[in-house]
């Protein structure tokens, strides 16, 4: 199986084709021209500058003979700074988070927060850290580091191989439209079945959200602009091979029109870019491979007439050095956001640290360069020869011990020089502390100046350190609040839009299904970074005390009260870890909002099916008891009515004894005829009685003899 991958934007409308009137390609020309006079012009100098002091060029005032060596204060103070910016963004705090403006809400915005911190962390192609770092190392040197983020599908083309098809199965393949059939061989086996061995490409599009950090001399914008809000035209240019314009869903040979047969970039004509791309950039020739030739592409964010008086954003995609519109479509937000240490009231573009520090590295470096000029004339000193009288070739010998051959004594004199450059040492602290006033980075920040924290007592260091942090503290507030912010709403509202099927994905160690699109766009974005909120050390004692006093009130009041609840003591114990630097919360505490209770012991619930069979049996063997019932009933009639049927004859028989006696003076036995009538009577009483099953008795059957007495049938 191979796969091909086809990566393209998402676009809602196309007006590839459509014809595009002089007077709109009139406008997002002269507005691209302006914007791309302004950023190469005016910005990209001064941003090229500040990089040359960050990686420490030469300041071109060097001379030859004398000391090059060059202070780095502009890479010493931004390297200082990243550090602890990455750990406030990317640590095991929420620095940005949702906040639902209903209680119908509250879950679905912490579910947010997760499933878009999850989207930044695990789903880009770059990791979240380098993303970051390369967007803030941009905007400590250069002023300006920006973030896109657009939500980008992927063309995914799989091909598989099937041998020994019958007729119905290669049927079944070729019904699905999403398969296409590339290769199709068909044979007859010997009992005449036909068989197929074929290969089908199966296209699967995926979509994705991706942030990328762009280089600050891609982005373009006009020279008077404030905000991206309020912005003429904001766009992002670049150079691409024509394969990728392809990809995008352009035509091939059009864009052979507006491509380039070189390697050439815009880096040729922008001085940061050709700073940065100094080392790639090579004369190629792509003549014989047209996909890899390079045409200009620009994708601009314009606010453009719509015909009733009311300017509406646009996205606007260019080609070439002519700029001319390929596509035009409805745009809801500029994707771009915008990260400035330094913002100027007013403006777009603010100051770096570089702009900070520049001086100072360019006054260290002339002290520094002095001072070592002072040693090397101290050391090394020049020496005056008569000429004739020494051999030159052993005064320009430095070797230790070498021995220097002169015809006449002092035909060579050294002309010592005092090493000043002890004199420079105050200078070079003095500019080190205005370096520190500037930006507020020092040694004591980090806790590296042993003569300032030395005897002192704890809540002195303490407030040293946090003096040193505030300028830090106020870069990530600034960062967080303008350029963070921005993101985060951006990819909420592409997360709603473009994301609407469900999604399993592993949420504080838990699986969970999230649906993006229920999402609501309005949530307020809400930001944690801790500005004077003191160190890290300070805020776990401080919820330390917070846990006491919940655990306190639970005991005492129970954990029905209106102060504190479980969900609140779990919140300050889930806050601990964090600030602790543990993100898996759920490993040492269970939150109490998913709590299930547990079931009821006892006997299990039985099945539906066997209750049934239940009833039924009980009522069988309620109808069996009550049939006994009835047996029992109708045996005890009969006997009674037996008996009164004997005890009649009886009677009866007494008067006919009375009669015979009277009558014919004869007598008569009637005691005979009574022990037989009462034998009779218990053995219809025993043939009455209900028989307990037994195993049959061995032997044949004897019929019943018929009873003696006036009740055998004989009488």
């Amino acid at each position: 199986m191979s796969e091909l991958e086809l990566v393209t934007d998402d676009f809602e409308e196309n007006t590839e084709g459509e014809e595009v009137s002089e007077e709109l390609q009139a406008t997002v020309r002269l507005a691209i021209e302006d914007a791309v006079d302004f950023i190469d012009n005016t910005m990209s100098p001064k941003r090229a500058e500040a990089m040359n002091y960050y990686m420490g060029e030469p300041l071109g005032n060097e001379q030859e003979g004398r000391s090059t060596a060059q202070s780095l204060d502009v890479r010493d103070t931004i390297q200082q700074m990243l550090p602890s910016l990455v750990r406030v963004f990317c640590g095991s705090e929420r620095v940005v988070e949702y906040a639902a403006r209903g209680p119908e809400d509250i879950e679905l915005a912490s579910q947010a927060s997760d499933y878009i911190n999850y989207i930044l962390e695990h789903e880009q192609s770059s990791s979240y850290i380098e993303i970051l770092y390369q967007t803030f190392l941009d905007a400590l040197v250069k002023g300006s580091g920006f973030l896109k983020f657009v939500y980008r599908t992927t063309e995914r083309i799989e091909t598989s191989d099937y041998d020994g098809l019958d007729d119905a199965s290669l049927a079944t393949l070729n019904a699905d439209p999403a398969n296409e059939t590339t290769r199709l061989e068909t044979f007859v086996t010997e009992d005449q079945v036909p068989l197929h061995s074929v290969t089908i490409s199966r296209s699967i599009i995926e979509g994705k959200i991706v942030v990328e950090s762009v280089a600050p001399e891609e982005l373009l914008i006009n020279r008077d602009a404030r905000t991206f809000d309020d912005a003429d035209i904001v766009a992002h240019r670049k150079y691409a091979t024509v394969s990728e314009l392809v990809q995008m869903g352009y035509d091939f040979e059009e864009m052979l029109q507006y491509s380039t047969g070189d390697d050439s970039t815009f880096s040729l004509e922008n001085e940061e870019a050709l700073q940065r791309l100094s080392n790639q950039l090579v004369d190629k020739d792509y003549d014989d491979d047209e996909t890899r030739r390079r045409v200009l592409y620009v994708e601009a964010y314009m606010k453009l007439a719509n015909g009733d008086g009311v300017s509406e954003l646009r996205k606007v995609c260019t080609a070439g050095t002519s700029y001319e519109i390929l596509r035009n479509e409805p745009a809801t937000e500029i994707p771009f956001s915008h990260f400035c240490p330094s913002p100027e009231p007013h403006q777009f573009f603010g100051q770096s640290i570089a702009d900070m520090t520049m001086d100072i590295q360019r006054i260290k470096t002339a002290v520094l360069r002095a001072s070592l000029d002072s040693l090397a004339m101290s050391t090394h000193p020049r020496v005056g020869v008569v000429e004739g009288q020494a051999n030159l070739a052993d005064v320009l010998n430095v070797e230790a011990g070498g021995i220097i051959r002169m015809r006449n004594p002092g035909a060579v004199q050294p002309f010592t020089l005092p090493y000043v450059g002890r004199d420079a040492f105050p200078m070079l602290e003095y500019l080190d502390q205005v370096r520190e006033d500037r930006t507020g980075m020092s040694r004591a920040a980090a806790g590296l100046n042993p003569e300032q924290l030395q005897s002192s007592t704890l809540a002195a260091v303490t407030q040293t350190i946090n003096a040193a942090q505030q300028r830090i503290e106020m870069i990530a507030r600034l960062f967080a609040e303008n350029g963070m912010s921005r993101l985060y709403k951006g990819l909420l509202k592409l997360a709603h839009e473009n994301v609407d099927e469900t999604q399993i994905i592993r949420l504080r160690n838990q699986f969970v299904p999230v649906q993006p699109d229920q999402f609501s766009v309005d949530m307020d974005v809400v930001t944690n970074v801790a500005l004077g909120a003191g160190s890290s050390q300070e805020r776990l004692a401080l919820l330390g005390q917070i846990a006491g006093i919940q655990k306190e009130l639970l005991e005492k009041l129970g954990p029905e009260n209106p102060i504190v609840s479980a969900q609140n003591y779990y919140n300050t114990l889930v806050s601990t870890l964090e600030l602790g630097g543990i993100k898996d919360v759920n490993r040492y505490f269970s939150d109490p909002a998913q709590y299930q209770p547990p079931a009821p012991t006892g006997p299990p619930e039985k099945d539906i099916n066997e209750k049934l069979i239940e009833t039924q049996v009980f009522e069988i063997e309620s109808n069996i008891q009550k049939k006994i019932a009835e047996i029992e009933l109708d045996r005890e009639r009969m006997l009674l009515e037996d008996d009164r049927r004997r005890d009649e004859s009886f009677a009866n028989m007494k008067l006919k004894e009375a009669e015979i006696v009277a009558r014919y003076g004869a007598q008569v036995d009637t005691a005979e005829i009574k022990a037989n009538g009462d034998r009779d009577r218990e053995l219809v009483k025993n043939l009455s009685r209900p028989q307990q099953p037994g195993p049959p008795q061995p032997g044949p059957q004897q019929p019943m003899q018929p009873m003696p007495g006036p009740f055998n049938g004989q009488n």
